[in-house]
């Protein structure tokens, strides 16, 4: 099986700086989108720490121990935002999201921590692999609000993990078989809150991975962009 990627960020159309940042490392099966919070110098440092920290990732011998290092990679760079957070004020404690695809030899998994997502498109179907750790998120699950009314909620921004935040991190994970033809879309709250799921899909549906971006990324720009948006599309070629 082959894989291939692209990805882009952009800044959007409100903000002064992207504290997004991604990471495609076709060569050994990892990519990353973050979300960088806490405002100037601080949500872009975040983001880059998880980036620099999940850049030095190796391929193991087994899937299970390369998972294991890319889990003990971004707990590294939890702590190395924790202790570097003395630096800046407290309204400015520098924070991410982060979601990263990992795939070798037929297995896959999503790390995730916040409202970034992973989605899979497999045979015609989008499939959402990841979980938001948002506040709203919590009150759809709890039968509270209606996932129609999620997005327009006032606290619809709040997140309630996040790496650089807490010293224990809660990082969560969840493993999948990769098939061939698989397609994956990684991105920030930036795209999801301006592109809803069938027009993800519909972007999806193109075999070729800077298709997708060149579709979705242009659409959540047209539609006034508050955020910064960065996407990751993901194929998997059979060979």
């Amino acid at each position: 099986m082959n894989i291939s990627s692209y990805g882009a960020t952009h800044v959007g159309m409100v903000r002064e700086l992207n504290e997004d940042a991604v990471l495609c490392r076709d060569d050994i099966g990892l990519w990353v989108v973050a979300d960088g919070m806490g405002g100037h110098e601080a949500g872009d440092m975040a983001s880059g720490v998880i980036m620099s920290s999940l850049a030095r990732l190796e391929p193991a011998d087994t899937f299970a121990n390369t998972l294991s290092r890319a889990q003990s990679l971004i707990h590294e760079a939890n702590r190395d935002l924790i202790q570097d957070s003395h630096r800046f004020a407290r309204h400015r404690k520098p924070g991410s999201t982060v979601v990263a695809l990992l795939v070798q030899d037929g297995c896959g998994a999503a790390l995730w921590a916040g409202d970034s997502r992973l989605y899979r498109y497999r045979a015609g179907q989008l499939t959402q692999l990841t979980r938001d750790h948002s506040h709203v998120q919590d009150l759809v699950e709890s039968g509270l609000l209606s996932s129609e009314n999620a997005e327009s909620h006032p606290m619809a921004n709040v997140i309630t993990r996040a790496v650089g935040i807490d010293l224990l991190l809660e990082l969560a994970t969840c493993e999948f078989e990769v098939l061939p033809g698989d397609r994956f879309a990684l991105c920030s709250d930036g795209l999801s809150r301006t592109v809803s799921d069938p027009e993800i899909g519909q972007a999806m549906s193109n075999i070729e991975s800077r298709e997708v971006i060149e579709q979705l990324l242009p659409m959540a720009l047209e539609r006034g962009a508050p955020d910064n948006v960065s996407i990751i599309s993901v194929t998997c070629h059979a060979t």
